[in-house]
């Protein structure tokens, strides 16, 4: 997400939720959620272990947890597609308050670019719950080092802004 020296002071905490069933029994083990993890610490988000749940109810529930909680930022993994689990972007939309449609806007329209066309199926959201930046983004390895590298800037500063930071 951004150059490791360059810190950016506390940032509060950030959590990863990776939505995905096979993951979540065991079947294989969750991949992106710690690329995820990772590229946060580098940022200076205190950030878990990525906490791996089904798609569906059960990741509105870890949404709602989070923002109780009162974490700075969520990033979710997976569960955007067309598939028929495929139920991110609803829980998120439960959750939400504001909408922040240009940082899902950025996210596929980086993925087309980078050449993967499939990129613009992604049903992913962005937006506000409280004072919590709530971040989708799809499931794969690459897909979560390409969102790390593009939204590692914005991320800080959303969530200065939500604190009440000046937008300078």
């Amino acid at each position: 997400m951004a150059d490791p020296g360059a810190r950016h002071g506390d940032l509060g905490r950030a959590v990863v939720v990776t939505a995905s069933d096979r993951a979540a029994a065991g079947v294989y083990a969750d991949r992106s959620g710690p690329v995820l993890v990772d590229a946060l610490r580098e940022l200076g988000f205190a950030v878990d272990d990525a906490v791996v749940v089904p798609d569906g109810e059960p990741v509105e529930a870890a949404l709602r947890a989070a923002v109780a909680e009162g974490a700075a930022l969520v990033v979710t993994s997976g569960g955007t597609g067309l598939g028929p689990r495929d139920r991110t972007p609803e829980a998120t939309r439960a959750v939400l308050e504001r909408e922040v449609p240009g940082i899902a806007e950025a996210l596929r329209a980086d993925g087309v670019a980078r050449g993967v066309p499939a990129a613009m199926l992604s049903r992913g959201l962005a937006g506000v719950a409280g004072r919590t930046l709530v971040v989708n983004v799809a499931g794969s390895t690459g897909a979560a080092r390409d969102a790390a590298a593009l939204l590692g800037p914005v991320l800080v500063h959303a969530v200065r802004q939500l604190r009440g930071a000046d937008h300078g």
